[in-house]
């Protein structure tokens, strides 16, 4: 949503479409999983009364129209793409099938995976912990607006806190850092999955996580800490 109080910015979309074609551009195959926070929360709707179920599944649908402004902008640049949804939407989006996804990331399609895990009660960080896996993806690049990487508390309560550049899954979990919530954590640990939280803002990290360098916050497993 950029600097608006919600909704879509045109110029942010545009930013992540800039990224997302350089890497298409160095062969890589990239899947994207997108949130729909800037749309519809559905925490925020259990705070003003709403059933938890109702609530995320407006959440889920909320993806989706996150999704189609990606597919927009990547398309404008000339990338073929495809959009899954684990809802539903035949009209707008495929049905998510792992062996096509997969088969369109062979073809250097850039697949958008919407409508989360299709189930309440999992947020979209569980979705991409479980899409990476089930697509064989060697590293979920998780985007975060405004912040470098994993900090060492919450800088709005320390302002003095500090950026942690690597760390295990474990010590993550154990001192409750927010890097994704616990059960997508643990579900890359479990399965050795790396994690690389960076700042979205600055449109030379991608390129340069691609290039071998530190950016931001790498988050593997213990042996490897």
């Amino acid at each position: 949503m950029g600097d608006e109080p919600y909704g879509i910015d045109p110029e942010r979309i545009a930013a992540i479409a800039r990224q997302v074609d350089e890497a298409v551009a160095r062969g890589v195959e990239v899947a994207i999983v997108v949130g729909g926070g800037n749309i519809f929360r559905g925490l925020q709707g259990m705070a003003i009364g709403m059933e938890r179920a109702t609530a995320d599944y407006m959440g889920m649908i909320a993806t989706v129209l996150n999704a189609l402004a990606i597919q927009d902008a990547l398309e404008k640049r000339g990338l073929a793409t495809r959009v899954q949804s684990a809802i539903a939407m035949q009209e707008v989006a495929e049905p998510y099938i792992r062996r096509r996804a997969i088969r369109h990331l062979e073809r250097g399609r850039v697949v958008i995976f919407a409508g989360g895990t299709g189930n309440p009660f999992f947020t979209t960080d569980t979705t991409a912990a479980l899409r990476a896996l089930e697509i064989g993806a060697e590293c979920i690049l998780m985007a975060k607006n405004r912040v470098e990487g994993v900090l060492d508390a919450d800088p709005r309560e320390v302002p003095g806190a500090r950026l942690i550049p690597r760390i295990s899954h474990m010590e993550a979990v154990e001192r409750g850092l927010r890097v994704m919530d616990t059960t997508a954590l643990t579900l890359c640990m479990d399965n050795g999955l790396p994690i690389i939280v960076f700042n979205m803002g600055d449109e030379r990290n991608i390129g340069r996580i691609l290039d071998g360098e530190r950016v931001g916050t790498t988050v593997v497993t213990d042996d490897e800490a």
